[in-house]
Formats: C-alpha cells, sequence, structure tokens
C-alpha cells in the first residue's frame, strides 16, 4: 500500500533524514520518501506487516509530528487558499522575528564595537560612548548593556534552542542543535565574563577586567541568530513562491456549482456535487465537475487541461471536463466524476506526486545531512581540545570551537534540490507540461530528439492571427475597425493575439472602447 502523511516540525534536512531512517526501520516498509519543502512523507509497505498508526507513532518518537494526509480536490479552491494563508502567516512571523532582530542587532553592534569607528572609518566617538563604555571602570556598564540588547533577539529566535535542545536530547542533532549550542556557548561565556569583570573590578585587578573585556561574544551570538533568521526568511519565502504554479491549477475548478435539485435550481459548494447530480452551466461559467451532456449545447474552451486553441462544439452525448469554460451555449449535464476522481483533480495529484519526489541528487543532500550534524559537532569539540592542547587560552579555544559549529549551518542543502523540483514542476504544469517524477526532470537534460504522434500539436491554448488581408478596395485599418466593432458585443471568443499584431495595426485597435456596433450586422 502506498500511503501519504504530513509531517510536522521538520526544520532542516536532518530533520527530514532522521525521519526517513526511523520509518524505515519498520518491518513491512517497503519504501519512504520525506520531502521537507510540503512537509510531506510518502510510505509504500505491506498491510499484513504494519499500518498507518505504527508509521505515525515511530514519527512522534522521533520527536515529530505526523498525520495523515487528507486528499480535498473537490475544494481544490478552498485548500489552496488556506495553504496560501497558512504559508502567509508563516512569512508574516519570520518577518517580524527579522525586524525585531535586526532591531536590536544594530544597537548592540554598535556598542559592542564603538571603539572601531575611528580605526576603520575615521569616524569620531562620540563623547557619551567614551563617558558610559569606555575603559576597565566602565567594564560592567560595556558587557551588562550588550546582554540587554541580546536578550530580545534569543527570545524572539527562541525556537532554534527549543528544537535545538530537543533534538540533541534525542540523539538525533540537527542544523538547529548547531545554532542552539553556538550561540548559547557564545552567550554563557560572555556572562562568565560579566562576572569575572565584576570579580576584577572589585579586586583591582585591571589585567583580568581588560582580558574579559575583550572577550565578550554577546554581538557574535546576536550575529548567529539574525543573520540565521534572514536565512530562514528568505527560505519561507520562496517555499511559498515554489507552491504557487500548483495553486493556480488548483484555482481553474469553481468554488459552487448550480445544481437542479427536487426541480429547483440550487447554488452549492463544489464539494458538495454528488455523482448523478443534474447541473446547469451557463456562458462564461466554468464546469464544477466531469460529466456528459443531457442537454443543450455549446462551445467549451479546453485549452487550460488540453492546449486546444479552438473552442470545442458540444452537444448532447459529449463529454464535459471540469474547470473547463464554457463560451457561448446554455446546457445541463449529469455529473460522473467528482472530487478526487475530476481529471483536473488527478493533475493536481500528479504534479503534487511529481514535486513531492526526489531526484537522485536529493538522496545524495539527505544522506550527506545525516551524518553531517554529528561530524561538525565532533569537529567543533575536538578542535577546542586541540588548541587547548597546543597551550592556547580557554577563551580562544572555545571561540574556535563556536566558529566551527556557526560556520556549518548549510540548512539549504536539504532545500535546494526540492525547491528546484517543484518550481519545475510547476512551471511544466502551468504551460500544459506534466512531469511524471523528479527523477525524469533531472534526467531530461539528456533529451535531444522529441517525437510526436501525427495527432500531437504544441500550442499557445489560443489562435494566432498571423496575416490580415484586405480585399475589395477595402484597407487594412478599416477591417480591423469594422472587425473590432462587430467583436465588442459579441460572446464569440475573438482572438487574443491581435494584440500582438505590428506597432501601427495595435494603434488603430487602441479605439475599440469608443467604437460603436457596427451597423452592418455581419461582414
Amino acid at each position: 500500500m502506498n500511503q501519504k502523511f504530513h509531517v510536522n516540525g521538520m526544520t532542516c534536512s536532518a530533520c527530514s533524514a532522521r525521519v526517513e531512517r526511523e520509518v524505515n526501520k519498520l518491518e513491512g516498509v517497503q519504501s519512504v520518501n520525506v520531502n521537507l519543502l510540503t512537509n510531506s512523507m510518502t510510505v509504500e509497505y505491506e498491510q499484513d506487516t504494519t499500518d498507518s498508526s505504527k508509521i505515525i507513532q515511530t514519527v512522534t518518537d522521533a520527536g515529530y509530528a505526523a498525520s495523515l494526509f487528507v486528499r480535498e480536490a473537490a475544494a481544490a479552491p478552498q485548500k489552496a487558499e488556506k495553504s496560501a494563508g497558512v504559508m502567509d502567516d508563516e512569512i508574516k512571523g519570520m518577518k517580524t522575528r527579522l525586524i525585531i532582530s535586526i532591531a536590536f542587532l544594530v544597537p548592540l553592534m554598535y556598542v559592542a564595537m564603538y571603539h572601531m569607528l575611528e580605526d576603520w572609518f575615521g569616524l569620531p566617538i562620540p563623547r557619551f560612548m567614551l563617558s558610559f563604555f569606555h575603559g576597565p571602570q566602565n567594564g560592567i556598564t560595556f558587557a551588562f548593556t550588550q546582554l540587554l540588547l541580546l536578550l530580545p533577539i534569543v527570545y524572539v529566535n527562541r525556537k532554534y534552542f527549543q528544537v535545538g535542545f530537543k533534538t540533541l536530547a534525542k540523539r538525533a542533532p540537527n542544523m538547529d542543535s548547531l545554532i542552539a549550542i553556538g550561540s548559547a556557548a557564545a552567550i554563557i561565556y560572555g556572562i562568565f565574563a560579566i562576572f569575572r569583570i565584576g570579580y576584577g573590578l572589585g579586586y583591582g585587578d585591571t589585567e583580568t577586567v581588560n582580558r574579559y573585556l575583550m572577550d565578550i561574544y554577546f554581538e557574535s551570538a546576536g550575529n548567529i541568530l539574525t543573520l540565521i533568521t534572514l536565512g530562514k526568511y528568505l527560505e519561507t519565502r520562496s517555499k511559498g513562491k515554489t507552491s504557487e504554479a500548483i495553486q493556480k491549477l488548483m484555482d481553474l475548478a469553481p468554488k459552487t456549482a448550480l445544481v437542479i435539485r427536487g426541480n429547483e435550481e440550487v447554488e452549492i459548494p463544489v464539494e458538495d456535487v454528488a455523482v448523478g447530480d443534474l447541473i446547469i452551466v451557463k456562458p462564461g461559467q466554468s464546469i464544477p465537475v466531469d460529466g456528459v451532456i443531457v442537454e443543450g449545447s455549446t462551445a467549451v474552451d479546453q485549452s487550460a487541461l488540453t492546449g486546444e486553441s479552438i473552442p470545442v462544439e458540444k452537444q448532447a452525448g459529449d463529454q464535459v471536463i471540469a474547470a473547463t469554460i464554457n463560451k457561448s451555449g446554455y446546457f445541463k449535464f449529469k455529473a460522473q466524476k467528482v472530487g478526487s476522481d475530476t481529471t483536473l483533480a488527478k493533475i493536481i495529484e500528479l504534479v503534487e506526486e511529481a514535486s513531492s519526489s526526489k531526484a537522485p541528487i536529493a538522496k545524495l543532500a539527505d544522506k550527506i545531512s545525516g551524518i553531517f550534524v554529528p561530524v561538525v559537532i565532533g569537529i567543533a569539540i575536538v578542535s577546542t581540545i586541540v588548541w587547548l592542547l597546543l597551550g592556547q587560552s580557554f577563551e580562544f579555544a572555545l571561540s574556535i570551537g563556536i566558529a566551527v559549529l556557526v560556520i556549518s549551518c548549510p540548512c539549504a542543502l536539504g532545500l535546494a534540490t526540492p525547491v528546484a523540483i517543484m518550481v519545475g514542476t510547476g512551471k511544466g504544469a502551468s504551460h500544459g507540461i506534466l512531469i511524471k517524477s523528479a527523477e525524469a526532470l533531472e534526467t531530461a537534460h539528456k533529451i535531444d530528439t522529441v517525437v510526436l504522434d501525427k495527432t500531437g500539436t504544441i500550442t499557445e491554448g489560443h489562435p494566432q492571427v498571423t496575416d490580415i488581408l484586405a480585399v475589395g478596395g477595402v484597407t487594412q485599418e478599416q477591417l480591423l475597425e469594422v472587425a473590432a466593432s462587430i467583436e465588442k458585443p459579441s460572446e464569440h471568443p475573438w482572438p487574443k493575439p491581435l494584440w500582438k499584431l505590428p506597432p501601427k495595426q495595435a494603434l488603430v485597435l487602441k479605439r475599440w472602447s469608443s467604437l460603436p456596433p457596427y451597423p452592418g450586422g455581419a461582414l
């Protein structure tokens, strides 16, 4: 059986690698595919050996939350709006965190680095800075002010510490663990330095005060958290944009349908339409579900799904597809496929599966992520010990360890490829190209020949005017004016590419809005 799950709480590629590894250990599980970008997991397993509840429990034991994926293709527009709303809230939250972090980081850096303004930029040091912060006598004020400015940054970014230390306790450290350990070490050592400065001032030990004034790393901790938050904000924005193409597909389906029930026309949500319902579609409306026409005739624009540039004539007995547009006539049809069975729902499902699948290069990135964090922590510890053995001070050795932890936070390692895949499959779908899997997309660069059968066509989805031939003493300008005047009050699908005419002819078309209907009736 192939089952899809939502997985919440993953923050980096190490998280997705851990979830995949733990679920793979279950007996009966044949394959696991975890997508960090969509927070989803697809598991293929034997129903006789395991079930979805065991899989969810395994993910929970690993420190994350999981639930069954429920497809609501019938309510695709509502689902798209809800998903977009959640993503907007997430982006807004990240933006607020970033603004607060920067607002406190700027004065923190100014206080910490004010003495370098003159050396680096030739700027004079403000007198109040010298009065309050300069010299060993102001050591406590200098250090404690930095701590106070750092606290709001730590508070708004506390999630790094909550997630990082939680996963570390479960012996499954991730990228947040590196951030938490690095910044926490800098903060703890800074507080230790404040006590040492106070001790030095109390006993008149100016050398100790000066030494620890140079070993305050509060600005480093603030920089770590703010820069990582900036990266997360940009990452969240990119995640929001990647699903836009799929949401556009979902938005093709109408939200309501006009159904005949009890000899009355009733407008109901499209998800409430049942197989066998008789549905009315008026000119200009989108068809809500798949079905067969029982009364009336029309021309249907199917270009969004089939690429056919000319509306297709339909009459009683012909099939109609959800999300296509009724261009002219009034008709009734009987619903045959609803919800997740419609053609549009199947296309959306195919695109989602392709975007959540993994390319070979993504699988390689996940393998690296699975061992990356423990290796980095090990290197940081070894680096600190080696510098201590070489005779360096504890402060210097600690700063080396912190630098290794902080600089080794490639959170994008597990996101770069999924983002590229989702953008590629989504853009392809919006242009009528359906990609079956990420592996197919990765190997597409090797294609050198495309073969189409005799009915295969590649179109823009609408007709295009290529030539205008005026005869009988009529100029091209007169012909265009007459044609535009006739088409203005008509429901007939006017070829969109008239807007793509050469500049001189396009100038004529700008006068459409002022033209009255052509009195001659027809050409």
